[in-house]
């Protein structure tokens, strides 16, 4: 069986090692380039299992680079990297198709962790992750208290359905512990008018109304 293979796209030198390192420990084979450009010319030489893609590249930045990929190569799994505090862009990159991503500064484990996990989807494209999978990595991004990743994994489950209660619960409490309670209502009464019997969204309406209020207790669901 051939080796899968995985495209690396970041103009960091020391990024490119620490992912090819990270990925030969778990028997993949890698390829890096440091430019958007050079990333299409590598997918007409190679078939590639899928591409850790960095957002921030010079020339051709990672959001164009993935919109084109999405267009013409509609199977490829991409993982984005973004820096701190570039959620915006990150949640418009999972809209785009992306199926993860990994945050820096990133540790080995959680490259090996995060690429079996992609590689491991069944055929499918890159929205094969379903709205349970991304509300799994959001509940357990909250209980690691990584809740600027969590606030993505929910946007995605969000957008995968809208139509469950669970995602708008936790965004209720995810904008809870950003100091935004109004927000938070917004969210706990929409999960529940989509599921008046979701226990959850109604215990922390019933919370975060009290007076005095205290966001202490959150019921995550």
């Amino acid at each position: 069986m051939t080796t899968p293979r995985v495209l690396i796209v970041d103009d960091e030198r020391n990024i490119r090692l620490t992912l090819k390192h990270a990925l030969k420990a778990i028997g993949l084979e890698a390829d890096a380039v440091f430019r958007g450009e050079e990333a299409f010319q590598a997918l007409t030489e190679r078939t590639y299992a899928a591409m850790i893609l960095d957002l921030r590249l010079p020339g051709m930045d990672g959001l164009s680079v993935l919109r084109q990929v999405s267009e013409r190569y509609a199977g490829m799994k991409v993982i984005i990297i973004t820096a701190y505090g570039t959620l915006e862009a990150v949640i418009e990159a999972m809209k785009l198709g992306a199926v993860d991503f990994l945050q820096k500064p990133f540790e080995p484990s959680e490259v090996r962790e995060i690429v079996s996990r992609v590689l491991a989807l069944p055929e499918g494209g890159p929205t094969a992750f379903t709205y349970d999978d991304y509300l799994e990595q959001a509940r357990k991004s909250i209980a690691a208290r990584r809740f600027s990743a969590a606030f993505v994994y929910v946007h995605k489950a969000v957008f995968v359905n809208a139509a469950r209660p669970e995602a708008f619960n936790l965004l209720g409490g995810l904008y809870e512990v950003r100091d935004q309670r109004k927000d938070a209502l917004t969210y706990y009464q929409t999960a529940r008018e989509i599921d008046p019997t979701y226990a959850p969204a109604q215990q922390n309406l019933e919370r975060a109304t009290l007076r005095p209020y205290s966001k202490v207790g959150i019921v995550w669901g």
